[in-house]
């Protein structure tokens, strides 16, 4: 299933669609976390057709008032944790050749969470490793909010969630909120 959603990604995001698509989540995520106002936004370097959410802090007319912080994964030890980060590209690459920070560690209140599927239930596939559902494990008190493509949505018949899995508290694509 996560080759088929990949490869679902990879045809939408060369689509015409997607220009609509990103100012759409841009605009949903940008009301999402000024609600929820966020001391620390742990977010994602996009890789693989994932959602770019860089115009939220890099657009001049958005007034954040939060800091980010970047994923950093221990491969060896199956940890991650966040790290500050002040928004230029990235320094270096963690143990799984993922751009990182290299900033002081943080726990972030809020975190974005790419998705490469999900559920209407909040549950997400991703690449398979687990480092965000350990880690969501790890911080309960961390609002997690999915981000996905529409073209990722697959029903709970076809994902069912394992005990491992940890539930987002909403997802946002182009087509709506989930969750």
């Amino acid at each position: 299933m996560r080759a088929q959603l990949l490869a679902a990604r990879e045809r939408f995001v060369l689509s015409p669609e997607v220009s609509s698509a990103q100012t759409l989540i841009v605009q949903e995520l940008g009301q999402i976390i000024d609600r929820l106002e966020p001391e620390c936004l742990g977010v994602y370097w996009p890789m693989r057709s994932e959602f770019n959410a860089a115009p939220l802090w890099h657009d001049d007319k958005v007034g954040t008032s939060f800091s980010l912080a970047l994923p950093f994964v221990r491969r060896e030890a199956r940890q991650m944790h966040y790290r500050l980060w002040d928004g230029a590209p990235p320094p270096l690459k963690d143990e799984c050749g993922i751009a990182a920070s290299d900033g002081a560690p943080v726990t972030p209140d809020v975190v974005l969470v790419p998705c490469v599927g999900f559920t209407r239930s909040g549950y997400r596939l991703g690449y398979g490793g687990g480092y965000f559902d350990r880690w969501l494990a790890a911080n309960p008190h961390v609002t997690a909010v999915g981000v996905a493509w529409g073209v990722g949505e697959v029903s709970e018949a076809e994902f069912a969630a394992e005990p491992h899995d940890q539930p987002l508290a909403l997802i946002v694509t182009e087509r709506g909120v989930v969750a």
